[in-house]
């Protein structure tokens, strides 16, 4: 069964959830895992992307927007696709639950103060623990 993180951000802003989503791939990648992020539309999976490349000076994070050809990515970025295998970690940057998020081991769903963001994490997080997954929450 999948373990779901929540990670909620101070700011109310697309850029700093944007940046904990880089912070966590780093990290996943860190410990080896295969990372997909699931956007809410092309120019959120795009400005992604750019922010990957330049987000730090002292890190390099291959990855590519999906579906990608190129062999041997550990990060890929996608708004309208599913994932391929394997599947290892879903950052989840859209405001509805991913339809194959079960196929991953973990997923970190990455909300702000927004509002609109705020509701539908809300709304998440109550039918994944209707459903009995295992969630963990952290407020940054």
């Amino acid at each position: 069964m999948t373990r779901i993180a929540f990670y909620v951000g101070s700011s109310q802003h697309l850029q700093a959830r944007l940046l904990l989503a880089c912070k966590l791939v780093e990290k996943a990648l860190a410990q080896g895992l295969q990372v997909y992020i699931h956007t809410d539309q092309f120019s959120t999976s795009t400005r992604l992307d750019e922010l990957l490349w330049t987000y730090s000076d002292l890190s390099f994070i291959p990855h590519a927007l999906a579906p990608s050809t190129e062999r041997g990515l550990k990060v890929l970025i996608g708004h309208d696709s599913e994932p391929p295998e394997p599947c290892e970690l879903l950052i989840n940057l859209s405001n509805e639950t991913p339809s194959f998020f079960e196929r991953f081991e973990r997923m970190a769903e990455v909300l702000d103060q927004e509002e609109t963001i705020l509701v539908a994490g809300r709304k998440r997080y109550q039918t994944y623990r209707n459903h009995g997954y295992t969630l963990d929450y952290h407020q940054l």
